[in-house]
C-alpha cells in the first residue's frame, strides 16, 4: 500500500511540474490545456508522458516537450523521464479544463 501512495504522490508533484510549463502564445498552463495525455509513474521512478500540441505546425513542438521532461527530471523522485509528442486523437478545446475555458473566455 505504501507503494502506492508514493506513486500518487509522485504523479501529483509531476502534474504540478507540467502546470509550470506554457505555450508562450496561450496563457494556460499544458495541463489545464488538455495537451497530457497520459501519465505513467513507476516505483521505480520512471516517468512517461504522453502529450500533444494545439497543431502539428505549433511553434513550440521542437523546444515544448524538451521542457516538459527537463522539469519532471528536477523532481527528486524522479529516475527517468521520457515525453511522447503524439498527434492522435487530435486536441480540441473540449479537452481543456473548466479552469481554463474561462480564463479563455470559451463562456
Amino acid at each position: 500500500m505504501e507503494t502506492v501512495v508514493k506513486i500518487q504522490d509522485l504523479e501529483q508533484k509531476v502534474i504540478d511540474a507540467l502546470k509550470t510549463c506554457y505555450d508562450p502564445e496561450i496563457p494556460v498552463n499544458i495541463y489545464e490545456m488538455g495537451l497530457i495525455y497520459r501519465i505513467d509513474v513507476e516505483p521505480s521512478g520512471a516517468v512517461f508522458i504522453q502529450m500533444t500540441l494545439t497543431s502539428p505546425a505549433c511553434p513550440v513542438a521542437g523546444s515544448l516537450p524538451p521542457e516538459v521532461e527537463m522539469k519532471v527530471r528536477q523532481i527528486p523522485e524522479v529516475a527517468s523521464c521520457r515525453v511522447e509528442l503524439v498527434w492522435e486523437p487530435s486536441w480540441t478545446p473540449d479537452k481543456m479544463s473548466e479552469a481554463a475555458k474561462l480564463e479563455l473566455g470559451f463562456y
